[in-house]
């Protein structure tokens, strides 16, 4: 399979509702139309989405997908930690899976987690079993995500540890996609649009969980010291122009990094209404206090604007937007 890369995703530039109640397929999941999501974003900013569908399972999931009609668009939204909706909001039926999705399972070597179970809860069940996903334990958000923009911190990414996920189509077929599919890179795979990451599962490294719950414990005090964790961020919000992650070892080269670049042409702490490139970590965007999409995604804009001008190197958005404007 060679899919179509999630990079760059635009959705719902057609206006008007995508489709009445009595044109969606029936569902035992909850089925919530016109659903503001700026709660359930990291950002709390953006529009309502034409349909919100949680469902009661992978059954329901791929039944709701098989019948839903080709012409509505779906999109895929984990816990809302690496996402701008525009203040417009979306044009489709939002798909966000909850508590028939969030189990971790461990045989042997092999983690297996829901694609609904945050990074976190996986890191450290993993440990008390003594495996070593320990990068996890920082990354905001859900496996799902983690999967689908093969996260990473510290050196390590999802890809490394990565076995298979299971996923449905956008037809409502399930497949099971391996690494090779996934085709993963940094910060993206080959995740086609519309399909939805429902399990996946790691090959984990043993470790002593007295050792990898202390290794955690350090790297959550790194974080909380160089990072904004207090502040409505949605994580790192522009890719390292070096294509890696940061290592967080002590001979870590910075020259290539977002934040240093961002710092070097005098945009820490800049600001647009109430969005704000964070003070601590210019990196990091964050809602200072009444933001709009807008003023976040226009701030964003205009700090890759004056990078280059500055640099001559080009930022690439790690949070991704999607939806459409407000109307003026």
């Amino acid at each position: 399979m060679r899919a179509t890369r999630l990079g760059g995703f635009t959705l719902g530039q057609r206006r008007g509702k995508s489709a009445g109640m009595s044109d969606l397929p029936k569902t035992r999941g909850k089925l919530t139309p016109d659903r503001p999501l700026c709660d359930l974003t990291w950002l709390r900013v953006g529009g309502p989405a034409d349909w919100l569908f949680q469902p009661a399972d992978g059954d329901d999931l791929a039944q709701f997908l098989g019948q839903l009609s080709r012409d509505i668009a779906v999109f895929p939204m984990g816990v809302g930690s690496n996402l701008i909706v525009r203040d417009g909001g979306l044009r489709a039926v939002v798909i966000r899976l909850g508590r028939g999705f969030n189990s971790i399972e461990i045989e042997g070597t092999r983690v297996t987690a829901g694609a609904a179970a945050l990074d976190a809860h996986v890191a450290r069940k993993a440990a008390d079993a003594g495996l070593d996903l320990t990068f996890l334990r920082t990354i905001p958000g859900a496996i799902g995500g983690a999967v689908r923009m093969n996260a990473g911190c510290y050196g390590h990414y999802t890809a490394d540890h990565f076995v298979s996920a299971e996923a449905v189509t956008r037809e409502g077929k399930r497949v099971t996609l391996t690494a090779q599919d996934l085709n993963f890179q940094y910060r993206q795979s080959d995740l086609p649009v519309g399909w939805v990451i429902t399990h996946a599962t790691f090959d984990a490294p043993k470790g002593a969980p007295e050792e990898l719950h202390a290794r955690m414990v350090a790297q959550l005090a790194k974080r909380d010291e160089t990072q904004p964790t207090k502040e409505r961020s949605a994580g790192s919000t522009f890719r390292n122009p070096a294509g890696f992650s940061s290592t967080g070892r002590a001979d870590d080269v910075h020259d290539l990094k977002a934040w240093k670049v961002i710092d070097e042409a005098g945009l820490r702490g800049a600001r647009r209404g109430g969005a704000q490139m964070s003070e601590k970590h210019p990196n990091f965007l964050i809602n200072a206090g009444g933001a709009t999409a807008a003023d976040l995604e226009g701030l964003g804009e205009e700090v890759r604007k004056r990078v280059f001008q500055n640099s001559g190197i080009e930022l690439h958005w790690e949070i991704m937007r999607v939806g459409e404007t407000a109307p003026n």
